[in-house]
């Protein structure tokens, strides 16, 4: 088996409200809008991040970040009004800082992220 893409699928219950907020958080309009009930943005090479409509899971889900400067993502993300929380410093150098969308997803921003520790 090879694996091309990774796809993380996000569970919210009002697509056009949770795109206006995604949109935001990515700094750009959705890159796909495969159906009426999906909309999706590729955030690396073969990382993508789909919203759908469902509303019996919205706000249950979960993204991780990994960014290269939390300190200034976060400043990036407030000039597009998305809040996010203070950095919280976690083990071995990394630090945390999350936020969540309109439905409760927890979006988690990663700060000195390494592939081994």
């Amino acid at each position: 088996m090879a694996i091309e893409h990774v796809l993380a699928v996000v569970p919210v219950s009002d697509l056009e409200r949770a795109d206006a907020w995604y949109e935001a958080l990515f700094g750009r309009p959705a890159d796909n809008r495969p159906m009426p009930s999906l909309v999706e943005w590729q955030v690396t090479g073969g990382g993508w991040v789909q919203v759908t409509v469902d509303t019996d899971r919205a706000g249950s889900g979960l993204l991780n970040f990994a960014v290269d400067d939390l300190a200034a993502t976060r400043d990036e993300l407030a000039t597009r009004g998305v809040g996010t929380g203070e950095i919280q410093p976690v083990t071995k150098g990394v630090e945390l800082s999350a936020t969540t969308d309109p439905d409760g997803n927890t979006i988690t921003l990663i700060g000195n992220f390494r592939v081994k520790y």
